[in-house]
């Protein structure tokens, strides 16, 4: 077998083209889009080569064929927060071979050991929890939504036989807009659109940078005490979260709580993308950008992907939650020109119960789950899974 770093135009292309033989019978299997993978390894595009590294891999038989992939990476910001420094790998695709896969698992190793590493975490993304981070574990009937990890079931026998194990589950759940909701959320959304001071609006985006500033200061708060690892997000950076979806945001999927004016609660909704990017092959060119707009005018666009949910700690267990879930409802029932069926609910990790306990009292079905993986070098090292939140 050879192992090729990934550093000339070839390379690149060959890591891309990887998945697309390992999935070529798989009928549920929707491509990245190229774009989105490559602004990883894009200095330029990527913050987190302001202070980390990174490296990839493709991986070919005696006679040349591609047969997997993988991508190492280091960044200070996470290497320091657990009990050994850890590093990432993640991007890593690679046919039912386990020798195949130790040769990719090695050389992430040995080049996360010379950064001096003594963990590695995967697989998962050089940035951002929101995208590429996890093994799919549960869930292969279902094609996969935008940005969330797809991957056949041999892929945790090749990670567990090499010696990782899970250091925490992350679902996905979904819910269909036919699906009654308990009548505790009626009764608490009545009871707080009534109550003075509160209000319920959704995104405008020719007030944008309000709305930026507004989500930053919900972010930071609802999250500062959580656990260890959490890093408070800049008005630059919630900025650029929304003009990286202006382009097919609907403006009433993202839903601010405010209480006398002060944010304290946010739902971050945008359509499901997969619905149209299946069509493109992962190649978002003219001809794929021309692909996106006749489908997305055909309508296929009938379902929501939940980006990210949160509310400052001093206002939960007050109904917020329910609240933000029936304003989201009833505009989705009112909502004639947009025919949406559900929402997908991403990255409720396990360590979070509440989390978990809102997304099952409501409903929703798990449609997805995927695991992260631990492998600690030293192997007399004492493993601990992911700490459970408050």
């Amino acid at each position: 077998m050879q192992l090729i770093e990934v550093n000339t135009p070839k390379t690149v292309k060959e890591f891309l083209q990887v998945p697309r033989f390992i999935y070529q019978n798989d009928a549920n299997w929707i491509s990245h889009l190229d774009q989105d993978i490559e602004a990883v390894f894009d200095p330029n595009k990527n913050k987190y080569f302001q202070l980390g590294e990174a490296i990839r891999w493709v991986l070919k038989d005696k006679d040349g064929q591609l047969i997997g992939r993988v991508a190492a990476f280091v960044h200070p910001e996470f290497s320091s927060i657990f009990n050994q420094p850890t590093g990432g790998m993640g991007f890593f695709e690679c046919i039912d071979h386990q020798q195949a896969a130790n040769v990719l698992f090695e050389a992430c190793k040995a080049w996360l050991v010379n950064k001096g590493m003594e963990a590695m975490d995967g697989p998962i993304n050089f940035g951002e929890k929101d995208r590429f981070w996890g093994l799919l574990v549960e869930g292969f009937e279902h094609q996969p939504i935008y940005t969330i990890n797809y991957n056949p079931p041999y892929y945790k026998a090749l990670f567990e036989n090499y010696g990782f194990r899970k250091f925490y589950n992350q679902n996905v759940y979904y819910l269909s807009v036919s699906k009654d909701l308990p009548q505790i959320l009626q009764k608490k959304y009545d009871r707080l659109v009534t109550t003075q001071g509160y209000r319920f609006g959704h995104l405008e985006l020719d007030k944008v940078e309000k709305y930026a500033e507004d989500f930053q200061t919900i972010y930071n708060e609802a999250w500062a005490h959580t656990h260890k690892f959490f890093k408070p997000i800049s008005k630059d950076a919630a900025l650029s979260i929304f003009e990286s979806i202006k382009s097919v945001v609907d403006e009433k999927l993202i839903i601010f709580a405010y209480h006398y004016e002060r944010p304290v609660a946010f739902f971050v909704g945008i359509p499901e993308l997969n619905q149209v990017f299946k069509y493109v092959n992962g190649r978002l060119d003219l001809r794929g950008k021309l692909k996106f707009l006749f489908y997305r005018w055909r309508g296929k666009l009938n379902q929501i992907s939940g980006l990210v949910f949160g509310i400052v700690p001093e206002y939960r267990n007050k109904g917020i939650d329910a609240a933000l879930i029936m304003t989201m409802k009833n505009y989705i029932l009112s909502n004639k020109k947009r025919k949406y069926k559900g929402a997908y609910m991403a990255w409720i990790g396990e360590f979070n119960p509440k989390m978990v306990s809102i997304a099952e009292h409501i409903g929703s079905e798990k449609v997805f789950l995927l695991s992260t993986y631990r492998l600690l070098f030293d192997p007399n090292a004492i493993f601990e899974p992911h700490p459970i939140l408050d």
